[in-house]
């Protein structure tokens, strides 16, 4: 597998760095956290007509450009240094849902061009991304039960859920967004940059697309496109505290020059190069080895995920004082960090999964 970034991708990084960086500056983020849709919906529209982003990794035979996640997972990285408040995780899950599964292809021409905004729904009040674990059950392609820690599922256009067969097997069962039945909360969350939401389902008709295969597929695909996000939100941490090391003076000199602060950054540059090389893995993995998407997933997830939780905790710390009041941006990367290591498995549960493929434990193969 190729693990070498192309110049192609550099370019598209350096690309979405000058977009993110206009359109989504650290004061555009604090406003859009004070909204209940929680994105800009201009800024959505630009994202799919001039960058071609909510496409980018659907086939060209389904309206997308037909790039693979190597790409995908670019544009994640770019997202999480910036902090994107947008919808575009929630959408990119349930497209690969949609993709993995073999009945809902004709929905993804409308994800790709940005008019459609899906979400997967599969864990429930017990927090579990484990099929195992769904107890929202369909009968008579009516769903019932409730979904919890839904991404944007306030807005979402179209819902990809998990429900339990008759048979008791787990389905992928689409479902509109308005439809009769539905109801749709808005939690508060730790991290305000990401909205989840509660469904509920009372006889809600759903039109199934796919089974376990494409849910386990699925959740991969979203462990690994959070693991990229983490990424990046872990190398931008990184760089703050860098610069602010070296203009902070005390004693007379940058604070950059004591050596204890020196290791703490070294060790934060390893745990970011180290992330990297998972991400780099397992975006080669989704497009090339399927078969060791479960491992590739849980890895990078498990890892980016405490990566991210230390550097924005010692950007906190190494910016001292100021790295703990609102003002200052180092607090939004620690509770996005926070969130996201709890979003699709926290890392015991995949260390779990990674030691059950490897044989030396008895935990599930899920999320």
């Amino acid at each position: 597998m190729r693990l070498a970034v192309t110049e192609e991708q550099r370019e598209l990084r350096d690309a979405l760095r000058r977009f993110f960086a206009d359109r989504s500056p650290a004061t555009e983020v604090r406003r859009l956290m004070a909204v209940d849709e929680g994105y800009d919906p201009a800024v959505w529209k630009q994202m799919a007509g001039q960058l071609g982003l909510q496409g980018l990794a659907v086939p060209e035979e389904h309206g997308g450009a037909g790039f693979g996640f190597r790409e995908l997972a670019v544009v994640f990285e770019e997202m999480g240094r910036a902090l994107v408040c947008a919808p575009f995780l929630a959408t990119t899950v349930a497209a690969a849902a949609l993709l993995a599964g073999e009945g809902g292809h004709d929905l993804l021409p409308g994800i790709a061009d940005g008019t459609v905004i899906a979400t997967l729904a599969v864990a429930e009040e017990r927090g579990l991304w484990d099929p195992a674990a769904v107890e929202a059950t369909v009968e008579g392609g009516l769903l019932r039960g409730a979904k919890a820690f839904v991404l944007d599922g306030h807005l979402a256009d179209l819902l990809v859920v998990a429900a339990r067969e008759e048979d008791g097997s787990v389905g992928l069962y689409v479902v509109d967004g308005h439809a009769e039945g539905l109801t749709r909360t808005l939690v508060p969350t730790l991290d305000q940059t990401r909205r989840l939401a509660r469904i509920g389902l009372d006889g809600v008709p759903g039109r199934r697309v796919g089974g376990e295969d494409a849910l386990a597929r699925a959740l991969d695909v979203a462990a690994v496109a959070l693991a990229a996000e983490q990424l990046g939100g872990a190398e931008r941490t990184l760089e703050m505290t860098v610069e602010y090391a070296k203009v902070r003076r005390q004693f007379g000199r940058p604070i950059g020059s004591f050596q204890a602060v020196k290791h703490r950054c070294a060790d934060m540059f390893v745990l970011v190069e180290s992330a990297r090389s998972a991400v780099l893995n397992a975006a080669a993995v989704v497009d090339e080895a399927p078969g060791g998407l479960p491992a590739a997933a849980a890895l990078a997830k498990a890892y980016c995920s405490d990566a991210f939780v230390h550097t924005a905790g010692e950007a906190i710390q190494l910016h001292g004082g100021i790295g703990f009041t609102w003002e200052h941006d180092a607090h939004l990367y620690f509770k996005r960090a926070q969130a996201s290591r709890q979003l699709f498995g926290t890392p015991d549960r995949h260390r779990e999964r990674l030691g059950a493929l490897a044989g030396i434990t008895g935990g599930a193969e899920a999320p």
